[in-house]
């Protein structure tokens, strides 16, 4: 007589299962193309000369108007500042490796607002479960983006062009 495995028991089954992008940790078009913008100005942080959107823009291939609005927004949460005049441009604010992704998505996309209506609609034990469960995926996807810096994405892009490199090799 076979026994029915609790989840616990059964992770090599889940091991196996391709993860899919969940609503919690989903990255958005906006986040992307700004934290794309923000690898660009961490790439040339040591020389201190700020970028001008078109040159951010090209580089990344984002669409200059939009990129305007992304950058602005990032200036006015405090992670970018401008410059202006003939050498004007876009600066990170502060050094990349005390940037974090975790903020710079908080500034663009916000704070995750409950309506007092959701909190005081009854639940059952049932659905309590199910949003405890999704509570602490958000938690555990908030601390993986709170330890990354932008220094480290830049870190884990260098890496990985070496190791295009030396794959054409």
């Amino acid at each position: 007589m076979e026994t029915e495995q609790t989840p616990l028991e059964n992770r090599s089954i889940l091991e196996e299962i391709p993860i899919i992008n969940l609503p919690p940790v989903e990255l958005s078009c906006k986040s992307e193309y700004a934290i794309l913008a923000l690898l660009e100005l961490a790439s040339q942080y040591q020389n201190g000369e700020p970028l001008q959107i078109r040159q951010i823009a090209a580089q990344q291939n984002i669409p200059d108007r939009y990129l305007e609005q992304l950058l602005a927004t990032l200036r006015r949460g405090g992670i970018l500042r401008s410059q202006r005049g003939s050498k004007g441009g876009y600066l990170l604010a502060r050094e990349p490796w005390k940037i974090s992704i975790y903020e710079v998505l908080i500034c663009l996309e916000g704070f995750d607002v409950r309506t007092s209506e959701e909190e005081v609609k009854p639940k059952t034990p049932d659905s309590s479960v199910i949003e405890e469960v999704w509570q602490e995926a958000r938690q555990a996807a908030n601390v993986v983006l709170k330890n990354y810096t932008l220094a480290d994405l830049c870190e884990k892009r260098d890496a990985r062009k070496q190791l295009d490199i030396m794959y054409y090799i």
